[in-house]
Formats: C-alpha cells, structure tokens, sequence
C-alpha cells in the first residue's frame, strides 16, 4: 500500500487528503483437482452446506497428501465456492482430525465465508462431541483448562504445556460402560488435536487413538476407529440471523464398538 506515493506501514498517519493506492495481489491459482467423492449432507440452502464427515476423511490438501480429500469432493460437487482461507480449501471454515467423524459447515459465498470465520474465532459457535475414553471420570461432568502446544519430544504430536495456547473443555458422562465411558464433550476453543489431548491430560484418552491412546488397554482392539464424533453444531446463521443447530448421528461402526464394549467383563475389584 502507497500513502501519497510511499510505502505505508500500520504506523503511518494520514492528515487527509492524500492519495492511497492499494495492490490486490491475483489471487493463487488452485491445485485442487475435482473428484467425485460421496458426501453426506444434512442440510443445505443457498448460504451454507451441513455435511457428515466420515473417519478416514481428510479435509484438505497438506503435506503428503494433494487429493482425496474433503476438499476435493467440494470442488466437484459444488461450483463457485469462497477460497478466502486458501484456494485448496473451497468454503471450509473449520476443520476435523481426519480420523473423527461429525458434522461439519461449509460457506457458499465470500460473505457467509467470513461471517462464520468470525463466530469461530469469537467463540460464539457451540459445538459438542461424543467421545468413548478408556476408564471412568470420577465425576459425573468437570473441564479440562489447561493449555496446549506442540510436543516437545513429537512433533507431529500436542500437549498440556506451560506456553500453550489456552485451551478449555467441558465434559459430562453421558453412559458408563463396564471398563470404558462415554461423555459429551464441549470444547470453547478449537486447538489441534484438543479433546484428544484434554481426555489423555485427564486420564482417560479417547479409545481407538493411535497418537494419546492406550494401544494395549482392554477394549482397544474392538475400536475400528478413534472414536470421536463431532455430534453437534449450533450458531447463528449468517443471513437470516436465526439460531440453528445441527446434529450427525453416531456412525453406525461407532454404535458398533459401543455394543461391544459394553459385553466386557469389568474389572476385578481388589480384594
């Protein structure tokens, strides 16, 4: 940007009256290509699309992977998608770990793109989880507050640490299995990996997680996946200003693992 023929900074003081060019640089040109991935949706109008991600599914293009994606499914079933946060990531606001499964939206014009990206960073949309942990809580509903950064000693792995970014989330048992619970989770912010990291801090990592998990707990073999769902979603819709929520079922290989771990033996008390 130019103020009065000179480069500008966040510092530079207009008295008025001066000429100010900006450079809209041309927007980056997108690698992604089209492929007719199934997508499950739940609900859709002309601002935004309500989908059901699958496990597996990864939702966008990153290293070490270019295609296949939630993404690329976007880019073929629906035309003229807002690229603001990357031309690889067509109306995506938010993202899932690949390996959970849930309800996730997606904007359909610049202006819905960036009214949603907003509530996400003011933390004004709701979202709640399912998840199956390994063990009981104690209580019956409690948080976790504590911060998260990347792992010292893993770095494709995160952690309660001092220096985080602030972290915070709620739970609520909502069944207790033989050997394993199943709680409603609501995280106020959205750091990487968080519920999974929240639950391994709390001592009861989610079941069927390669990176926090107990890999030789009871229980784990019967997991065909992390079983984490993103249940819920509610926020104010961006053009009509109503609240609305939306919710994905479990997946039918979730109900599964539950049926099965619920025929556990429980553990023998100590004598």
């Amino acid at each position: 940007m130019l103020v009065a023929g000179r480069p500008a900074t966040p510092k530079t003081r207009v008295e008025g009256g001066e000429k100010v060019e900006i450079h809209v640089p041309e927007p980056e040109p997108s690698h992604l290509v089209p492929q007719d991935i199934p997508l499950s949706i739940l609900y859709e109008d002309n601002a935004l699309l309500i989908i059901d991600k699958p496990s597996g599914l990864t939702v966008h293009p990153g290293a070490g992977r270019r295609d296949g994606t939630l993404a690329n499914a976007l880019a073929f079933h629906l035309q003229g998608l807002p690229s603001l946060i990357g031309a690889d990531r067509p109306g995506i606001v938010h993202r899932l770990d690949k390996d959970t499964s849930g309800v996730m939206v997606v904007a359909r014009t610049e202006a819905v793109q960036r009214a949603l990206s907003a509530a996400f960073a003011e933390r004004t949309v709701r979202k709640t989880y399912i998840a199956c942990v390994h063990g009981w809580p104690e209580d019956a509903s409690g948080h976790v507050d504590a911060p998260i950064g990347r792992a010292r000693n893993a770095r494709t792995k995160m952690a309660v640490r001092a220096g985080g970014r602030q972290a915070y989330t709620g739970w609520t048992v909502e069944r207790r299995l033989p050997r394993h619970a199943l709680l409603r989770c609501q995280p106020r912010t959205g750091r990487t990996h968080q519920i999974r990291v929240h639950l391994q801090h709390l001592g009861h990592p989610v079941v069927g997680d390669p990176l926090y998990g107990r890999h030789d707990a009871p229980g784990e073999d019967l997991a065909p996946r992390l079983l984490l769902h993103a249940f819920g979603l509610g926020f104010r819709h961006p053009r009509t200003g109503e609240d609305v929520h939306f919710e994905a079922p479990l997946p039918q290989d979730f109900q599964t693992a539950l049926a099965d771990l619920g025929a556990l033996e429980p553990p023998r008390r100590r004598r």
